[in-house]
């Protein structure tokens, strides 16, 4: 069973790998950049902050911030140190049939050596959780575009050979989780002592 699901993973990271092209490459090296998405880690402070004021405000961006810490620290000791499981780029079945983004000095990039579980995944996940959580009962809305968010990178670590599904799949999973337990546990009992 175990050797079944590895086949999908493999063959699926081949095939959204190989729809490749220099625009592509360049679009997906972007999207997984990670001060690509500052000006959104922005905006979601902004709308927060429009509805709630500097003292929640603050709370909630400590919240966002432990949700991440705790999902970018489990991802590596809880999973990839344990795991041990090669990313695609690094195991010898795939990767001659992976194309990998090219640095200017002609070096590819591939990534670290393990990729259980994603750790932008991950911390995707959790910023965007938590912020849903935060914002749902103003701007219910948002969730269509925090969830085309976690897709476009989601997807751009598949297209750049970095990640299998189940990596980015189960990273997803653990970034929601850590959010949930930051707003559940840290954010609500810090708000609610503005509101008493």
């Amino acid at each position: 069973m175990i050797d079944f699901l590895e086949g999908i993973d493999r063959t699926i990271v081949v095939v959204v790998n190989n729809w490749n092209s220099p625009f592509w490459d360049e679009f997906m090296w972007v999207v997984s950049g990670k001060l690509t998405w500052i000006p959104f880690y922005a905006f979601i402070f902004y709308l927060f902050y429009k509805k709630e004021g500097w003292k929640k405000s603050i709370f909630f961006l400590l919240g966002v911030i432990i949700a991440v810490a705790l999902a970018d620290l489990s991802s590596v000791h809880l999973f990839k140190n344990i795991f041990l499981r090669y990313r695609p780029s690094h195991n010898l079945l795939i990767e001659n049939l992976l194309h990998f983004h090219q640095y200017d000095d002609g070096n590819l990039y591939q990534g670290g050596m393990y990729g259980f579980v994603s750790s932008h995944a991950a911390n995707f996940l959790a910023v965007c959780t938590f912020a849903y959580l935060g914002l749902k009962k103003h701007y219910p809305k948002l969730i269509y575009l925090f969830s085309a968010v976690v897709f476009i990178v989601c997807y751009s670590r598949l297209y750049l050979g970095v990640h299998y599904l189940s990596d980015v799949f189960v990273g997803g999973l653990l970034g929601a989780f850590c959010a949930f337990l930051s707003y559940r546990f840290i954010f609500l009992p810090l708000s609610r002592r503005i509101n008493s």
